[in-house]
């Protein structure tokens, strides 16, 4: 900015925008570096913080200023799936059918990215791409920088640095040094051809290795593995291959992406970089808290480079270990895995269970019942009882993390089984809700969601339950609201209501061996019914207790629903619920899925073509048999119909041997006689002249 005082302001100075392409941008590495480039703007790693400020004080006392306007990044690329739709953050999507279409896309771009981390067939493509564009540098309109995005699998069985001193760190002077893993010698050889291609005219086309840790972050990829597991909490200890004593090195995938602008803005004189956070940790350590080649590296590694030459605001600079707790909640946030909490109320038998057991299944919830609270939690009290001082108290330490601590387990123990011994075999209120509170707590419940099933029964147990001490006051200052535990308090309350006549008739059209053994039996039942209508009254219902924390309850009136497994209420319940937050079935799970359907689809067809066998071949011998009866009927007919015309043919017979005859013998003696020209007009003349009858 040059110019007397009294000049004005110049016109804005225009950094233009970069064209970067990025090769397969549906998959882990390369969705989140798109994301970042088209979030950053082009020459913002160049700026450091504290020159930022000193100019901006300088700017803001100096009239002849000349604005910059800064360019952005468009982000182009290729996709692995191309039936994929386009990403929202990708400005163009590449499809091509021959090298040559690609080449003229890549001819336009100023910033060319190869990622070959993920999926090695792309080494093929990127050499030819790399080759290529050094081949047509004299014709580029503009520079352009080609990085490779590698990974430290082309580190994997370098000598030690010090043989003596297993903790000296590699640095990017070793990457002559570099021994690959046996799978990723195709890598080491695209990487020399790389840095090949780049040092012939340097100002035409630059050329950059950059070897990346295992990238970690957002809804995760090598690292996917363990983050499930914890996420599900299925196993008390995460599995750890090999004796995860290696040193893995990592960095997160937005710290990468921050170290490639860092590469393309500031075009650093070296060839190879390294990208890597500053941890040391092994895969014991991370795991503490698929690829397994990369979880079985042993390296230990400094990123000298970057930390002295680039400007990158670090998501995770001391790696996984100590940003535990934000992965965590960043892998939930990007994979949208966020728990479902409900709770089912109402009177016995209004199908509370039945609901509840549906709705678990849909959403992948823990079906929270209180009996199997009570058994579980005194089953972990006994199991306790007999371990090892040792990992009694590691697992005490574990239980503090999480706030809980249930002091002695044999001495809880003990008075447990006093109260239900004084108790007919019931629990008190007091420990009934230690040990819901503290299922609701558990890390399963509160990663995938819980559906609260009857319980609690009162609007004392409720607030009990999850109610706070502390009170809050409103803006105002005049209203106090209710304080609860949102960790553990529903978001979705149902209350399913019924009339006791509708509730007896059902009762009374259950199975007897459903009723037997069970409390709904008629006198129990209706004693159950009774307690239920007495703790709930209009006044006083727990119900009331969520409209005070404003989390209003919804009435679903079951009286209308015939049907004995209460899918109408279900559907009702899950359109309201809405969409799973969780992760869906696994692609095992979905071939057995799939497989199940098909055998039970299978065996339905079977079964309807047996039946439709079945069918007609009743059809068929039972019209032979009609046939058969009809036929031996016609006979029967026919043989009577005989025998009426035997017995009746008998006196005409002798009628006409007596009457008729005679005269017909003599008249036809006589015709022969005669000869009459008409013998039947003859006969017939004769015939009625000597009737005997006729006088």
């Amino acid at each position: 900015m040059a110019g007397d005082d009294d000049e004005s302001p110049g016109p804005p100075e225009k950094i233009r925008s970069k064209r970067i392409f990025i090769n397969n941008l549906d998959s882990f590495v390369a969705r989140y570096v798109g994301k970042y480039f088209s979030n950053a703007v082009v020459g913002s790693s160049l700026e450091d913080q504290h020159e930022d400020e000193e100019q901006n004080e300088e700017e803001a006392t100096s009239a002849k200023s000349v604005p910059v306007v800064k360019g952005k990044y468009q982000v182009v690329g290729t996709l692995k799936n191309p039936e994929e739709k386009k990403p929202d953050f990708a400005f163009e999507v590449f499809n091509y059918d021959t090298h040559d279409q690609l080449f003229e896309y890549l001819q336009e771009c100023d910033i060319i990215i190869y990622n070959i981390t993920e999926a090695a067939e792309q080494i093929e493509e990127a050499s030819w791409a790399v080759s290529a564009l050094h081949s047509d540098l004299e014709n580029f309109e503009s520079p352009k920088i080609f990085i490779l995005l590698s990974t430290i699998m082309v580190w994997a069985q370098t000598k030690p640095v010090d043989p003596e001193d297993p903790e000296a760190a590699f640095t990017e002077d070793d990457y002559r040094k570099r021994k690959p893993h046996t799978n990723f010698k195709d890598h080491i050889s695209l990487e020399k051809l790389v840095v090949k291609n780049g040092k012939t005219k340097k100002k035409r086309f630059t050329t950059y290795v950059v070897a990346a840790g295992v990238v970690y972050g957002m809804d995760e990829s090598v690292f996917h593995f363990f983050f499930k597991e914890a996420w599900l909490g299925l196993n008390p200890t995460i599995p750890c291959f090999g004796d995860g004593k290696n040193v893995i090195p990592t960095i997160h995938v937005n710290d990468l992406a921050s170290v490639l602008q860092n590469i393309t803005e500031h075009k650093p004189k070296t060839y190879y970089i390294l990208a890597l956070d500053d941890s040391k940790h092994t895969l014991k350590d991370i795991v503490k808290q698929s690829d397994f080649d990369h979880l079985l590296v042993n390296l230990t590694m400094e990123a000298f480079f970057i930390k002295e030459n680039f400007n990158i605001h670090w998501v995770a600079e001391s790696g996984i270990v100590e940003n535990i707790q934000t992965l965590f909640k960043e892998f939930k946030q990007s994979r949208g895995l966020m728990p479902i909490k409900i709770a089912i109320f109402g009177p016995p038998a209004v199908g509370k269970t039945s609901v509840a057991e549906k709705l678990a299944k849909h959403y992948k919830l823990h079906h929270i019942k209180i009996k199997d609270v009570i058994n579980e939690a005194i089953a972990d009290l006994e199991l306790r009882t007999t371990l090892p001082d040792a990992e009694e108290v590691e697992e005490a330490e574990e239980e503090d993390d999480e706030g809980e601590t249930d002091g002695d387990p044999q001495e809880l123990l003990d008075h447990i089984r006093e109260n239900m011994g004084q108790s007919n075999g019931r629990l008190d209120d007091m420990n009934v809700i230690r040990f819901i509170k503290k299922k609701l707590l558990s890390m399963p419940c509160q990663n995938q969601g819980f559906i609260l099933d009857g319980f609690p029964k009162t609007y004392l147990q409720t607030k009990e339950l999850f109610g706070a001490e502390e009170e809050e006051e409103e803006e105002g200052g005049m209203n106090k609201l209710p304080q609860y535990d949102k960790a553990i308090t529903p978001e979705h309350v149902f209350a399913l209501g019924s009339s006791d006549e509708f509730l007896k008739q059902r009762i009374l059209n259950l199975p007897e061996s459903v009723v037997t053994g069970t409390h709904y039996t008629q006198e129990r039942f209706l004693r159950h019914l009774a307690q239920y209508r007495e703790q709930n009254t209009e006044d006083e219902t727990l119900l009331n207790y969520f409209d005070e924390i404003e989390i209003h309850p919804t009435h679903i009136d079951v009286s209308h629903d015939n049907d004995a497994e209460n899918m109408p209420v279900v559907q009702q319940i899950i359109q309201m619920v809405g969409k799973a937050k969780n992760y869906g079935p696994t692609a095992e799970e979905l071939k057995d899925l799939q497989r199940k359907e098909a055998d039970e689809r299978l065996a339905r067809e079977t079964a309807e073509r047996a039946e439709q066998e079945r069918r007609e071949a009743e059809e068929t011998a039972e019209k032979l048999a009609r046939w058969e009866e009809w036929n031996k009927r016609l006979e029967e007919v026919k043989k009577q119909e005989q025998e009426f015309l035997e017995a009746h043919s008998i006196p005409l017979r002798n009628y006409l041997m007596q009457h008729v005859m005679p005269t017909l013998t003599q008249g036809l003696i006589e015709c022969c006689k005669v000869r009459p020209d008409d013998p039947v007009d003859f006969l017939a003349e004769y015939l009625f002249k000597n009737n005997p009858q006729v006088e």
